[in-house]
């Protein structure tokens, strides 16, 4: 009987889509459902903040009590996988370029660590996303930016592209086994194709001539690489109506202390401009970083108020070992940056409500059911609850009738 295997993935798209990669390279394994059905559990760590670890480990404490085999990847294996391997926690680790190999890893008998090669670029085509109704494509990998306070260029490398050829037969495979929403995904997307004379603009209107391919969704992008050519594809029917454009903050002298491209007056030019064309907006905030204090803050929340935003990923900074940002004093307490925090949050939550009830039309894909209800993503990246007694699994919904909630919009088929 073949062994079971299932995969825990924490942390971004990029890391959902190296899970699908490792599904997709298994040869003589079975897909648990379960972590207590499986014989073998495979972790895909996330390590950009300390709660990030914080998660991995606790999740490794619970599954441990198992007593199956853990085996650790994804971007934590300096740190916590190393860890976990020295403390005997977990079986064995590797690194990203090692994913396609999985089978193989998991037929050793002997423990083992394997270190990252932050150059690989992948080569293996999925046919199926398994348990989606849209698929994440990872269009290169790395990143050339040196935030202060960012650890991904350490764990994920330089930025190098994957070449157009294989991001084309990917989308295809994917769009003859019924995805019709793509997700273009990376660790900085904006630079795709800077190693390869091409663009993204170009990238994308390729793909959308891709029979089958209804909506195509883009991950986060730095506003420094945002350019005239990207703006006017905006308007294109296939672009889903929301951009996440990463700012980290809205105050100039913590940009500059982050060693950030951007700025807020060319942020809240760009965001204007964009949200002009009916797009919702979302952004990353860092709260609490060192530098900041009450009146940067207050200076920083207003100028989030200026901003057409409609969605936002905010969190409190936690020191990474090996960052610029890690050796500079910090001294906000954590309640002050939680209160810091939840003002960010409510803030962007009343935009975003305000936004949902000026829309009449919705374009919704449904990805999947709980209970009685269905639950999918409209254009603006909003989510439905749907209650209906059809089986609307996987489909397309134009709905023009739902009530706006205050977490999301609900709607009666």
């Amino acid at each position: 009987m073949k062994e079971k295997v299932f995969f825990k993935t924490f942390g971004c798209r990029s890391n959902i889509y190296d899970t699908q990669i490792m599904i997709a390279s298994l040869k003589d394994y079975t897909l648990a459902k379960s972590e207590s059905e499986s014989d073998i559990i495979v972790i895909n760590s996330c390590t950009v903040t300390n709660g990030a670890d914080k998660g991995v480990k606790e999740y490794i404490s619970k599954v441990k009590k198992l007593n199956k085999k853990i085996i650790f990847t994804g971007c934590g294996i300096e740190g916590l996988g190393r860890e976990s391997y020295d403390k005997n926690n977990v079986f064995g680790v590797f690194g990203h370029s090692k994913k396609q190999d999985i089978s193989n890893l998991l037929d050793l008998k002997k423990r083992f660590y394997f270190s990252d090669n932050l150059a690989h670029i992948d080569s293996t085509i999925i046919k199926k996303f398994v348990g989606k109704s849209r698929a994440f494509i990872k269009i290169q990998e790395g990143c050339d930016f040196d935030c202060s306070y960012c650890i991904i260029p350490q764990v994920r490398g330089k930025a190098r592209s994957v070449k157009r050829k294989h991001i084309i037969e990917q989308v295809k495979v994917l769009a003859d086994s019924n995805i019709s929403e793509i997700v273009l995904s990376g660790t900085n997307m904006g630079s795709y194709g800077k190693d390869s004379n091409d663009t993204l603009p170009k990238l994308i209107l390729d793909i959308a001539k891709i029979d089958g391919i209804k909506r195509i969704r883009l991950g986060s992008l730095e506003p420094s690489q945002i350019k005239e050519d990207f703006l006017e594809i905006l308007d294109s029917s296939f672009l889903a109506k929301h951009l996440h454009i990463a700012l980290q903050y809205t105050q100039d002298s913590i940009l500059e202390i982050m060693n950030r491209k951007n700025n807020f007056e060319s942020d809240l030019e760009l965001f204007n401009k964009i949200a002009k064309k009916g797009f919702a907006l979302g952004t990353d905030f860092i709260v609490g970083h060192p530098g900041e204090n009450e009146e940067i803050f207050n200076t920083a929340l207003n100028n989030l108020s200026l901003l057409p935003l409609t969605h936002i990923h905010a969190f409190i900074y936690s020191p990474r070992n090996k960052t610029l940002s890690s050796k500079m004093k910090l001294d906000i307490k954590k309640e002050i940056a939680k209160e810091r925090l939840k003002k960010v949050k409510n803030l962007v939550d009343s935009k975003n409500l305000a936004f949902r009830e000026t829309k009449k039309s919705l374009e919704v894909l449904v990805e999947s059911k709980k209970e009685n209800f269905f639950y999918g993503l409209d254009q603006f990246f909003n989510k439905i609850k749907i209650k209906s007694d059809k089986n609307l699994s996987h489909k397309w919904l134009s709905i023009k009738n739902y009530e706006v909630k205050e977490v999301l919009n609900y709607a009666e088929i």
